[in-house]
């Protein structure tokens, strides 16, 4: 299904409270991008503690926005030393933010079903021409993760719309055919940003995305690359290259990482195993059902699904570290150095220093998923929560003044798709 793992595997999920909603075809927005090129007053370079690359005139034009970054990389005292103690503790004891979600089970074109959360009375409080802000969590992830929720709370804040995009089978979303995800699917994140956009059509759209979810957001910026709808993005602990993350992930300690992610993904195919009792052909059921490491979860169901002739096939094709050069929108980067499940070595480099939309902050430390620094630490949000609120607000304010400047900057796509309603 995919090989990022992420802080759920340690926990059982969350229950939300939400509401079905019907789901509406509008049409969709389609917005050139512009980014402010004035430099800013008081500008001081990224602090030596930090790794930047940045494409083109990115060190000019974003830099100076992103204040946190003049400031030392400091990890938290005992916790953030160790990138293995680092992932875990945020993965049991980072706090859970509270927040009343509505949802939207949105039926897609091959009749599967993704779960939307939106925040509940939103529609109301907020402006249409409000800014939306999409959320990818990693593999098995949901609305409930701490990670998301504190990014989710922090954009709100902000005046921001914000939707969880909740993969199949994820965060509680139904299953009501036999496929669920992968790495490599970028059909129902097409459907997602479209449908986002067909209910906002005044807004400018963005989307953050962490470990898995980051690599699908990448793969679908560089599918869609001029055509993308999306007015900026964010990839936090993306593995990239896919092949490198699971020669990594059999080493060492990452083998309990590999067998506690294995565990998860067998406990949602469970629920659902009735849907896959009669696939035939190179599926092998009992593999997927009793995988103990996620390569054999991938043997059984994901690669099949998708159509690769095999797992190291599926990695291959789906790594995001290809997609890079294609971007043609902002997009911010963000790794650990030390991050277990997403090596720094497979980041490239090269390709986000020769695009000039891209940018790229390695901390020094952080694990996966952790980042347990800065004002918030050791149990608030993650040390890149500021630094991507600063990084997207700054985006928006260059795209609010080009559309004020030009009401030229809007292209407008008909739906033709009809979507239809589920109740759950």
């Amino acid at each position: 299904m995919a090989r990022a793992p992420h802080h759920n595997l340690f926990r059982h999920f969350r229950p939300i409270t939400y509401t079905p909603s019907p789901i509406r075809t509008k049409t969709p927005k389609i917005s050139a991008v512009h980014v402010s090129t004035d430099a800013m007053p008081g500008h001081q370079d990224p602090h030596t503690s930090l790794e930047v690359v940045a494409g083109g005139g990115a060190r000019e034009t974003i830099l100076p926005a992103l204040k946190t970054l003049g400031r030392p990389y400091t990890p938290f005292p005992l916790i953030g030393w160790n990138c293995h103690v680092e992932t875990i503790f945020a993965a049991f004891f980072r706090s859970l933010p509270d927040v009343r979600l509505r949802r939207e089970c949105l039926r897609v074109k091959d009749n599967g079903v993704v779960a939307l959360d939106w925040v509940s009375g939103d529609d109301s409080r907020l402006p249409p021409e409000s800014p939306v802000l999409i959320l990818l969590p990693g593999l098995t992830g949901g609305s409930d993760d701490t990670y998301v929720r504190h990014m989710l709370i922090r954009a709100r804040s902000r005046g921001w719309r914000v939707v969880v995009f909740n993969s199949r089978g994820c965060g509680n979303s139904p299953v009501i055919t036999p496929q669920f995800y992968s790495a490599s699917f970028l059909g129902d994140m097409r459907e997602v940003v479209e449908h986002v956009g067909t209910r906002h059509p005044k807004a400018n759209l963005y989307a953050v995305g962490w470990s898995l979810g980051a690599n699908i957001l990448v793969r679908y910026l560089g599918q869609e690359s001029h055509t993308c709808p999306l007015s900026g993005a964010v990839s936090l602990c993306n593995p990239f290259n896919l092949v490198i993350a699971d020669e990594d992930f059999h080493k060492g300690f990452n083998n309990v990482y590999d067998k506690a992610l294995a565990h998860a993904l067998c406990e949602i195919f469970k629920k659902h195993a009735l849907l896959f009792e009669e696939m035939g052909g190179e599926y092998n059921i009992p593999l997927a059902a009793n995988a103990k490491s996620v390569r054999e979860f991938d043997e059984g169901l994901t690669r099949v699904s998708f159509g690769f002739k095999s797992v190291d096939d599926y990695y291959s094709n789906s790594s995001s570290s290809d997609s890079i050069k294609h971007v043609r929108i902002p997009l911010l980067c963000i790794q650990a150095a030390n991050d277990p499940i997403a090596p720094s070595r497979g980041i490239p480099r090269e390709d986000i220093k020769e695009n000039p939309n891209c940018l790229l902050i390695v901390t020094p430390k952080g694990g996966h998923l952790g980042w347990v620094a800065g004002v918030e630490a050791p149990r608030g949000a993650p040390w890149t929560d500021p630094v991507v609120m600063d990084y997207l607000e700054h985006l928006e304010r260059g795209a609010s003044k080009s559309l004020t400047s030009s009401s030229n900057s809007v292209d407008v796509l008909q739906c033709t798709e009809g979507l239809h309603s589920l109740e759950v």
